[in-house]
């Protein structure tokens, strides 16, 4: 409780200094600091199904966590995933909370039509990425790597074009990641730990920002990829795995330079897997595939990275103060990860050799893999620490940070009470939605 008090109170105060730093010298860029949202308090079509969820995890979520068969909970906590991001992003409406999401003037689809010859624009790509170049891209096209937008190119011409198309593309795949963290929790920490994870991955206030962002997208590729690396590790097809988890890594690398940093996650899932060489030739064969397609495409990773700095820094990034966003957002990741996170990270650092893992009935028993995942992760903080310090990440990491998020959310899995703390999690995403209207 002390953890979640703390949060909060980070929170509050990265609220009040924002605010007044936005008021002296409007040097903030967010309308409502520390995130980057609104104050607009309303209902919409999806606040009835929001609170059904939230209503049916809370009571239900814990037992049929623990009874469910285990494919048979995958696909539950898929779905039931894509009900709660779905039924928050109606909150604000089809078109203004799904459908339009991904046709601002910042985003992807602004610029499909000038990928009528994809190598041709990939060869070109650099030359847009500055503010001051002919034609420059617009903000998040030139802050991610290629992939990012050619994945928006492709579902265009597959006749999956259009707002509405991409909208539900990252919310079906962003919900995606909760089965892949339940996947390496279980492979690297046990199945009791991941059962008691289940339903906090499902209800998390980061399914605000899944629906509808590419970040949410993103999530689950290097979800999925830390969680084939895992089952590699531990023995699954350590070959077909391997391959698997490399190829996805390879992809993660072209979606987001931010997300180079999943190294460090990828780099406990080895520490942590028994068979940690075996697959490593096939992840390394498969981490080659994406880079090298993209590089003989004439894209230049290394090129365009070094050139969006230069932007980033030419716009308001180099406006915003670092002073205050190395500390502000954390606060936003407590918002996005929730009380009940907090509260299982402090629980996490302070893991015991011989720890207790709480049941569902909020008594105790011996269970010897949670050291294992407070390693898994810690990895994720340290992950984000690093972001953080890079001051490349200042304003919007509720969005930014949403792949780093999902894997703190396991650390809920060491909390007795788990309806109490759903409760909470439940309570703070139907506020934010309710009383905000966010960015992204």
């Amino acid at each position: 409780m002390s953890a979640a008090l703390a949060a909060t109170a980070l929170v509050v105060l990265a609220a009040l200094v924002g605010t007044a730093i936005q008021h002296r010298d409007r040097s903030l860029f967010v309308n409502w600091p520390p995130l980057f949202a609104t104050w607009e308090p309303h209902v919409g079509p999806g606040t009835p199904a929001a609170l059904a969820v939230a209503v049916a995890v809370v009571a239900y979520g814990p037992v049929l966590a623990a009874r469910l068969r285990w494919h048979a909970l995958l696909f539950t906590v898929w779905g039931t995933a894509m009900a709660w991001t779905f039924s928050l992003a109606l909150v604000d409406g089809w078109q203004r909370g799904v459908a339009g999401r991904l046709t601002a003037h910042n985003e992807y689809l602004t610029v499909i039509g000038r990928f009528h010859d994809i190598p041709a624009t990939l060869r070109d790509f650099t030359h847009h990425i500055l503010s001051h170049s002919p034609a420059p891209w617009p903000a998040h096209i030139a802050g991610h790597p290629a992939a990012a937008t050619v994945t928006f190119v492709l579902l265009d011409r597959i006749g999956l074009g259009g707002g509405a198309w991409a909208g539900v593309w990252c919310i079906v795949t962003g919900a995606a990641a909760s089965a892949a963290v339940l996947v390496t929790v279980r492979a690297l920490s046990g199945e009791a730990l991941a059962r008691r994870a289940a339903p906090f991955l499902v209800l998390a206030p980061a399914a605000i920002w899944v629906g509808a962002s590419a970040d949410g997208y993103f999530s689950a590729v290097a979800a999925w990829a830390v969680a084939f690396l895992a089952l590699a590790v531990t023995g699954h097809r350590p070959r077909t795995s391997g391959l698997a988890a490399g190829l996805l890594f390879g992809l993660t690398l072209y979606l987001s330079y931010g997300l180079t940093l999943f190294a460090l996650i990828a780099g406990a899932a080895l520490l942590l897997g028994r068979r940690r060489l075996t697959p490593l030739p096939y992840a390394v064969a498969g981490l080659a595939v994406v880079p090298l397609v993209f590089t003989l495409l004439g894209f230049d990773w290394w090129e365009a990275y070094r050139l969006l700095i230069t932007r980033y820094y030419e716009g308001v990034g180099g406006t915003r103060p670092y002073s205050y966003w190395v500390w502000a957002n954390l606060a936003c990741t407590a918002v996005i990860v929730g009380p009940a996170t907090a509260a299982g990270l402090r629980r996490a650092v302070s893991v015991p050799g011989r720890p207790q893992l709480p049941d569902l009935r909020g008594g105790f028993r011996t269970a010897a893999p949670e050291p294992r995942l407070a390693v898994l992760v810690l990895a994720a903080l340290l992950a984000l620490l690093v972001a953080d310090l890079s001051g490349m990440s200042k304003a919007e990491t509720e969005r930014i940070w949403l792949p780093f998020a999902m894997w703190l959310l396991p650390a809920c899995a060491f909390l007795p009470r788990p309806r109490a703390w759903l409760a909470a999690q439940a309570a703070l995403a139907l506020l934010l939605n309710h009383l905000l209207l966010t960015g992204w």
